[in-house]
């Protein structure tokens, strides 16, 4: 009992000349559909018929037709009797010994789909109930998945706890078709007449189910994504690595709820349409960011434009309080330069004041008229404050004043 191959590739109208029974997929199947009966063609622009056939019952000499990017599998009482991979047309034989039960082509259904047909292959005759069924073998689109509320993973570039609002879709693909019909597909969808199981379906429960396994899988997929270093660790990645996270995901499903190995599916591609973080997430992410833009020679280029203004601010004015802040923008060291100019000559006598070893930027002052020299209180508490800033140390402070004290 089986098939005998009849035509390979391209599929004629030869084939349904001198038929008994002539098989298809039923028409009007959607994309998102999983498994579809066959339906008996019983005229084919006058060149055959047959109106006497059993239902349910595939009379021997029967042609069949598997389009690309299906599979077919016949079933006796739940119970596996044959399954095609390749495209093309096929003869079925009772009574044939060179007819076989399983053409899985040299792809990668070859190897896989052989340990499951071992498993739950029918070893007799077919009886009086013999079912038709397709299997979509391409890439289904359009399954949902969203959360309600946040979910959270511990992310390992941030170095904390992530959480975020997420929705999008993803594809998935059959990859063992005995597994998905045997251990998946609920059995009015594999009876005489049965409706088409479709993913899309609102009302169908299977479906409902994935999408609830995926949600659930979630928080371990983004976790697997951001910490993985061949991904980069960058959550921001994520929206734009439709095939990255699939895998990350694909993992994560695996891991809770063995699609593969199970069911025969697989996650192929995975759009995130939008994540929406928390808001600690929100300022960890702004963090980030700010020391990412510190980073490397644009760093190196950002503190030597904040000294320079922070000098032109001293300049423009000595005696103010922006000469404390300028200090405090400059650090320690080049404080200490500006307290060791404090003790040069009095105003008038020429000058050259070091930072940190370097000339400072010297200002084009226009001559000015001989001023008096500053109030040493007034120097004392200009002191005080840069003190009281944290700019200078105790010791700095008390040497400054004992300087100043002594020329009184």
């Amino acid at each position: 009992m089986g098939f005998i191959k009849a035509i390979s590739g391209s599929i004629s109208g030869t084939l349904a000349d001198q038929w008994k029974d002539f098989y298809m997929p039923r028409p009007g199947v959607t994309g998102t559909a999983g498994v579809f009966g066959a339906v008996k063609k019983e005229t084919n622009a006058g060149r055959g018929t047959n109106t006497k056939g059993s239902e349910n019952i595939i009379t021997n000499g029967s042609k069949i037709v598997v389009p690309e990017g299906t599979a077919l599998i016949t079933l006796q009482a739940g119970a596996v009797t044959g399954f095609i991979a390749e495209p093309g047309g096929y003869e079925f034989r009772s009574d044939d010994t060179d007819s076989k039960s399983v053409f899985a082509g040299d792809g990668i259904l070859s190897s896989t789909v052989k340990q499951s047909w071992e498993r739950f292959k029918f070893g007799g005759m077919p009886g009086n109930q013999h079912l038709l069924f397709y299997v979509n073998l391409k890439e289904i689109p359009n399954n949902r998945f969203g959360t309600q509320s946040e979910i959270y993973w511990d992310d390992a570039y941030l170095g904390a706890q992530v959480g975020a609002v997420t929705r999008g879709t993803y594809t998935l693909k059959i990859v063992d078709p005995i597994l998905f019909i045997k251990n998946f597909v609920p059995a009015k969808y594999l009876a005489a007449n049965a409706p088409i199981f479709d993913f899309a379906d609102m009302d169908n429960d299977a479906g409902a189910q994935l999408f609830n396994e995926v949600v659930g899988s979630l928080s371990g997929a983004f976790s697997n994504y951001t910490n993985d270093p061949s991904k980069g660790n960058r959550i921001a990645k994520i929206q734009g690595d439709q095939i990255g996270f699939a895998q990350s995901m694909s993992a994560a499903v695996e891991e809770n709820y063995q699609w593969r190995n199970d069911r025969g599916l697989e996650i192929v591609k995975v759009a995130i349409q939008a994540i929406e973080y928390d808001e600690d997430t929100k300022k960890l992410l702004s963090d980030v960011k700010k020391a990412d833009a510190l980073s490397g020679a644009r760093g190196n280029s950002f503190m030597q434009q904040s000294v320079a203004r922070g000098m032109q601010a001293a300049g423009e004015n000595p005696s103010g309080g922006g000469m404390g802040m300028a200090f405090m923008g400059m650090g320690m060291n080049a404080a200490g330069g500006v307290m060791g100019g404090m003790q040069q000559p009095a105003a008038g006598t020429p000058q050259s004041q070091f930072i940190q070893g370097q000339p400072a930027v010297q200002q084009q002052q226009p001559q000015a008229p001989p001023q008096a020299e500053e109030d040493p209180f007034a120097k004392l508490a200009k002191l005080k404050q840069l003190f009281d800033a944290g700019v200078i140390s105790q010791e700095e402070f008390d040497t400054a004043k004992t300087n100043i004290l002594s020329k009184l």
